[in-house]
């Protein structure tokens, strides 16, 4: 059970930050528009990406020993710093998000969400590299595809939540106060996962 709450937790932190892709999906949720095709092929991307990262990471840890305490140590750096990024960003605030344009034809649609989720080299960070490098603190395979489903749960839990909750969200959204919260939340939690990947492998 543990195993899967942190990879819930660490999957819904990786991906809670407002990229390009979410901000997309909450575009989309306020218009009401191709929601649900959308917010599955996100998840869905998410949860190919999860399943690669935690069980080809495996397979690359066999052949090279030393690669948990490389991509811990630089999957931790990365961390602090895009941690350290959004606390900056809630002290200085001002981040209010502006929504507004046409709305697009579902395979338009899927075309944009493709080019957000595939040609974004954050995302292969995130799950190829950071979720499969926390994955390698569980030994047993049973235990590390609780870890990879906790993931996965967080990535559908929140795609479907922005979609279909953004029409909730619209006023807090334009809130340049909600932006210094939700950055403070986000940097805290990196610079939590980053810590526990430091004494994972110290």
């Amino acid at each position: 059970m543990t195993a899967a709450l942190t990879g819930f937790a660490t999957g819904f932190s990786l991906i809670l930050a407002i990229g390009a892709q979410n901000a997309f999906v909450l575009r989309q949720g306020l218009l009401r528009s191709h929601v649900f095709w959308l917010c599955l092929f996100c998840a869905a991307s998410d949860a190919l990406l999860i399943t690669a990262g935690v069980a080809g990471f495996g397979a690359m840890v066999a052949a090279a020993p030393w690669l948990p305490l490389v991509m811990s140590l630089g999957g931790a750096a990365f961390l602090i710093v895009y941690g350290l990024t959004r606390l900056i960003a809630a002290w200085r605030g001002g981040d209010a998000m502006e929504i507004g344009g046409a709305d697009h034809s579902l395979w338009k649609t899927l075309a944009i969400a493709a080019a957000f989720t595939w040609a974004n080299p954050h995302v292969y960070l995130d799950t190829l590299g950071l979720i499969g490098a926390v994955s390698t603190q569980y030994p047993d395979w049973p235990t590390r595809i609780t870890f990879g489903a906790g993931a996965v749960i967080a990535s559908f839990v929140f795609f479907f939540g922005l979609g279909y909750g953004a029409r909730f969200l619209a006023p807090i959204m334009r809130s340049a106060r909600a932006w210094q919260v939700l950055d403070l939340v986000i940097g805290l939690t990196m610079l939590a996962i980053a810590a526990k990947l430091i004494a994972g492998v110290l």
